[in-house]
């Protein structure tokens, strides 16, 4: 992985960590959060999220499509990250990007670090990424995720 394919936003939310953690480990509330708009919802039934969960999304950017995410990195009310690929042969083809969250307790509340990873996108969509916007889109979705948490976990 190198620092280019890598865009990180970070927000002090003045939430306890857990309190987010809880909006974070449940696929039906990615929507809630989910700056992009693209996320919709769940498919199928979901569960509070562990290492080696997996679970899919139904998603819509233009036209709508699915994808497919399995948790790969979990601490407890600390780090939660997924890595989504489109479901079946088109795995192939794309995909492989990790969302990653990162939470930190600070005076005041929670610094919580959104990080989207395409060291591990495949094929030639890795490429394509720099050549659409992609990353300035991330960033700026990642940055209204961020917002929105702090909404959730405050109101």
């Amino acid at each position: 992985m190198s620092e280019t394919d890598v865009e990180t936003v970070e927000r002090v939310i003045p939430a306890p960590p857990e309190k987010i953690f809880e909006l974070l480990v449940h696929p039906e509330r990615h929507r809630d959060i989910d700056g992009s708009g693209s996320v919709k919802e769940p498919k199928g039934e979901t569960e509070r999220l562990q290492l080696g969960s997996r679970f899919g999304m139904h998603m819509k950017m233009g036209v709508p499509y699915s994808m497919e995410s399995t948790v790969i990195a979990f601490d407890e009310g600390r780090t939660i990250a997924w890595q989504s690929r489109p479901p079946g042969f088109g795995r192939h083809f794309g995909g492989g990007r990790i969302w990653r969250y990162e939470l930190e307790p600070v005076g005041g509340g929670t610094r919580v670090r959104e990080s989207w990873d395409i060291s591990e996108e495949a094929g030639a969509s890795k490429w394509l990424v720099g050549l659409d916007g992609s990353r300035k889109r991330a960033r700026e979705s990642m940055t209204k995720t961020l917002e929105r948490i702090e909404e959730l976990t405050t109101a």
